[in-house]
């Protein structure tokens, strides 16, 4: 079955995952969903602008999930020099209005560093708003796609030419699986760094904090979503485009996020 024909299907069943988890998040109480305020959101004089996307219908600042947690300990970990904020999948809009705001107060539209991840519908967002951002003449340093699911049909495999360098994480388990390989529009201006397959016999242990409903339902979708060893290697791609950062700081970011 195709990436797809699996988009239909893919939402009908998402909308009863997120049923389940809304009543089982009320049943749990507080303790259920396990909140922290989100990245500095007033930090526009770094020179670096990172932005990140969680998948389905997760919350933005569900700490449960890898990509934000990375989102966190960059911020944590970069301080002044970059600014980091999370969005749902589905607030496309909001960050592209958050980078172009960024953008022209800065004044760095050519200098400044911007860099894109995410998981599931949030990795094609990341195509999604990258495209949009070339008609508006922002380039884009790096994106990063960790199991990438298309929405509504439309590509999510082709990166624009407005970004210099892009990675696909991916796995082929199970009903949902994302973008086994991206292609550049324009290799000529855009480098593929690699298309990295992850297989799982069995789920990572950081999984058992996710909630049931994902384990059961998307267990390889999952798998890569907590999977430590995925996402050191997001947080070193995305390090080593980060200006003036020391080996000591890279290395505090990697060990929080227990590689």
């Amino acid at each position: 079955m195709t990436n797809s024909a699996l988009t239909a299907p893919l939402i009908l069943l998402m909308c009863l995952v997120l049923l389940l988890g809304r009543a089982a998040a009320q049943t749990a109480g507080p303790a259920a969903m396990d909140k922290v305020l989100p990245p500095d959101a007033t930090n526009d004089g770094a020179s670096t602008l990172v932005i990140g996307f969680v998948g389905g219908f997760v919350d933005h600042n569900d700490v449960r999930h890898s990509e934000v947690q990375l989102a966190h300990h960059l911020q944590e970990n970069y301080g002044d020099r970059i600014k980091v904020e999370m969005f749902e999948n589905r607030q496309k809009a909001q960050a592209h209005k958050a980078i172009l705001e960024w953008v022209n107060k800065n004044e760095v539209q050519r200098q400044a560093r911007i860099i894109l991840f995410g998981h599931s519908w949030g990795a094609s967002t990341v195509v999604y708003l990258a495209r949009q951002l070339q008609r508006d003449r922002v380039p884009i340093t790096l994106t990063v796609q960790v199991d990438s699911i298309r929405k509504h049909g439309e590509d999510d495999s082709i990166i624009p030419a407005n970004v210099l360098e892009a990675i696909n994480f991916y796995q082929t388990k199970g009903f949902v699986h994302g973008r086994a390989a991206i292609a550049a529009a324009d290799p000529s201006r855009t480098t593929i760094l690699g298309n990295l397959r992850f297989d799982y016999l069995r789920e990572p242990a950081e999984c058992r904090v996710y909630p049931w409903y994902d384990r059961l339902l998307f267990k390889g979708h999952t798998s890569i979503e907590c999977d430590p060893q995925v996402w050191s290697q997001v947080e070193s791609y995305i390090a080593a485009r980060l200006p003036n950062i020391s080996q000591t700081a890279k290395s505090q970011v990697t060990a929080a996020l227990g590689n």
